[in-house]
């Protein structure tokens, strides 16, 4: 059914006034936070918000990294924002279907785009993917999440669930690649072989490379990057 009366659609659409946990989905598509303090949220993903809420980019050295935040924040994939006071906060990205994990002292690893959300009590740290800088066109750092609370993260379609088992490794397309095991390292390596029997183009084709024991999540799209011309 696609033809509603306005009180039709308003019914089916509405936002679900019953649930009040912190984290919530309203839609596969749009997270609902209950805010009654500080949230960390990707910057520009705010779609709406009632109550008393002012959002504040992060600065360069808040968080304590130094020139390797100062360069993630500047460009080379997305920067975070705070929302603080008290309210409901509607936040979503590009239409991505959201996945929220509650980290039990656990820890996991997102490709910096694919971060939506996470509570203020959460440690996290971003990580310069430095062996590929001059590699691929964004995509360059990735954020470690760990304690306990609430992360949401986004990804294109269904997202898909890689076991990494001692022996045998996984590798995947950094443009599809969404989150893994905290405690995991990718390394990444380039097959040219491969890159000239698709006809790929120009340039090596890059894959990481995830070997222990954990996972990886992958999403069926190969993402594009935006990078900024941040230098520092």
């Amino acid at each position: 059914m696609s033809n509603y009366t306005i009180n039709e659609f308003i019914r089916k659409t509405q936002q679900d006034e019953r649930e009040n946990d912190y984290f919530e989905l309203e839609t596969e598509r749009i997270l609902e936070v209950n805010l009654d303090g500080m949230v960390w949220a990707k910057t520009g993903s705010m779609i709406s918000y009632t109550g008393q809420i002012k959002f504040e980019r992060e600065r360069m050295m808040e968080h304590g990294i130094g020139s390797m935040f100062k360069k993630a924040v500047t460009g080379e994939g997305t920067s975070l924002m705070k929302a603080n006071g008290q309210g409901r906060l509607y936040l979503a990205d590009q239409g991505k279907k959201i996945t929220i994990f509650d980290l039990n002292n656990e820890s996991i690893t997102v490709n910096g785009n694919d971060l939506l959300a996470f509570e203020p009590g959460i440690e996290w740290d971003i990580k310069l993917m430095r062996k590929v800088a001059g590699m691929m066109a964004g995509g360059l750092f990735n954020v470690t999440l760990s304690g306990k609370g609430r992360v949401a993260i986004t990804s294109h379609y269904e997202p898909l669930t890689l076991l990494v088992r001692p022996g045998q490794s996984v590798i995947t397309d950094p443009n599809a690649t969404v989150a893994w095991s905290g405690h995991l390292t990718p390394e990444f390596r380039t097959d040219i072989s491969f890159r000239t029997f698709i006809g790929r183009g120009s340039g090596e084709s890059i894959q990481m490379e995830f070997k222990g024991d954990g996972f990886v999540i992958v999403q069926p799209f190969e993402e594009v990057y935006t990078v900024g011309n941040g230098s520092s």
